[in-house]
């Protein structure tokens, strides 16, 4: 449950960042938009991912891992698709909003570990 807890607040965190140092990144909406925007990426990354890792580990093995990246890259993009408020302009600013979604989960597990 911890974990499930630091990937939303990872993922509201790299939603922000990315509206406010990104160009191409607009968030409307107040920080519940954040909230929920990175509610929906954290169950996502939680839930998905793990099973998308273990389909595509052909694929990144094959290119020594940077295949996870565009794995990354799509569970963005679908919230992005999913949720009106966030609008990601072009493939570079979705580039840099999974670095810093990716980030911000990075030091929050290496922060506030599981207990």
């Amino acid at each position: 449950m911890w974990n499930l807890i630091l990937r939303v607040a990872g993922s509201s965190a790299g939603i922000w960042l990315a509206s406010e140092f990104v160009n191409g990144v607009r968030v409307s909406g107040n920080w519940k938009t954040y909230l929920l925007i990175g509610a929906v990426l954290g169950v996502i990354n939680f839930f998905i991912k793990p099973i998308l890792d273990t389909l595509a580990l052909p694929l990144k093995i094959l290119t020594l891992g940077l295949f996870s990246l565009i794995i990354n890259m799509v569970l963005v993009w679908l919230v992005d698709i999913a949720f009106v408020e966030l609008v990601i302009i072009g493939l570079a600013p979705l580039f840099w909003t999974t670095a810093l979604v990716w980030l911000a989960n990075f030091i929050l597990q290496k922060w506030l570990p599981a207990k």
